[in-house]
């Protein structure tokens, strides 16, 4: 896979952009007020391998709660301002690491560029981030609502802001809740700069609504090279977030970093819970740091051979399972012990 050519900036001491690693983003939706709730899910998130982390700022309270966050934050914290760039301001005093901001919401060039020169002096990068629901009224009529088009039109009147100001550690998102035309709006976009991208499908519904989504835009968007840094949006716990947009990087070939499990869809020649065990494997290793496949499969026949690509798997048998390594059986073990022998050869690898 060739990825795109993009300049590089620094979030923190997160890079995006370039040649470095896509990064994984969440946000924290715990009440804006709340340091306690924040806190806790803020670390939360880092245990589960966010790499960046937004909050919402809609006042004062808000960058109070920000301030002490970075303070105890191990990952880079990204301000969302929305009209007012006063928060945007105070928000830098309290330590951001980037701010997320549309320029033309704000007011006045003039308070454009005291944020991007704010934004200069301490070395923040700046995330435009436009969506289906944020595109100008005229740009509605122009295109006839709010098309890919009509997006990206909206996108580079921001970028223009800044770059009026001469300011340049942008990232660019430009998302839609409907997939086609997230797709399109940010292949549009990858043509016509070289911003680094920020990608997501927005309000993409419940855990299981958001995994289908998500998967197709995202997913399709990093087969083409495109996209610098993810965020897997929910509406559930944003550490599901993590654990969906690993997923996804993994399923593309990029960042493996955990285990990927393999598992057959189960026939009439399985004689073991098959669903059950699969699903005790995924939780069992979910938090492993090592990038090796797993398989879990229904049954001795055809098991240990159509998953011998497999570094290490198991195939159900009659009330027991063959371990197996690279299609190579290596012992019976019984049912109450194939998660527990599992591990423990995982661990020899």
């Amino acid at each position: 896979m060739i990825r795109r050519v993009s300049r590089q900036v620094k979030v923190g001491n997160i890079k995006i952009g370039g040649d470095a690693p896509i990064a994984i983003q969440s946000m924290l939706n715990a009440p804006a007020s709340d340091y306690e709730k924040n806190l806790e899910q803020l670390i939360a998130l880092q245990d589960a391998g966010c790499e960046i982390v937004r909050m919402a700022v809609p006042d004062m309270d808000a960058v109070k709660v920000l301030g002490k966050l970075k303070e105890q934050a191990k990952i880079p914290l990204v301000a969302d301002i929305h009209f007012d760039y006063k928060l945007a301001l105070e928000s830098l005093q309290a330590g951001v690491d980037k701010i997320r901001i549309n320029p033309g919401n704000i007011g006045s060039q003039d308070r454009v560029a005291a944020v991007a020169d704010a934004c200069a002096l301490k070395g923040v990068p700046i995330r435009i981030g436009v969506n289906s629901g944020s595109v100008e009224k005229e740009l509605l009529e122009k295109y006839g609502g709010a098309t890919p088009e009509a997006m990206v039109e909206s996108a580079f009147r921001h970028v223009k802001m800044l770059e009026e100001c001469d300011f340049y550690d942008t990232i660019i998102s430009i998302k839609s809740s409907d997939v086609e035309n997230m797709v399109k709006a940010y292949t549009l976009v990858a043509e016509q700069c070289d911003y680094p991208l920020h990608l997501g499908v927005t309000e993409a519904g419940t855990e299981r609504s958001s995994l289908i989504k998500s998967s197709i835009g995202i997913g399709s968007l990093l087969l083409k090279g495109i996209g610098d840094t993810i965020r897997v949006s929910i509406t559930d716990s944003p550490v599901k977030e993590i654990y969906a947009a690993r997923d996804i990087m993994k399923a593309v070939n990029l960042r493996v970093e955990t285990p990927q499990i393999v598992a057959c869809p189960t026939c009439g020649r399985t004689k073991i819970d098959l669903v059950s065990l699969a699903q005790q494997v995924e939780e069992a290793v979910k938090d492993i740091k090592k990038p090796v496949k797993i398989a879990v499969m229904g049954c001795v026949v055809n098991g240990p051979g159509e998953a011998r690509e497999a570094d290490i798997g198991i195939a159900g048998g009659d009330g027991c399972a063959v371990l197996f390594k690279k299609g190579e059986i290596l012992r019976k073990v019984s049912e109450e012990d194939i998660v527990k022998e599992l591990l423990d050869e995982l661990d020899k690898i």
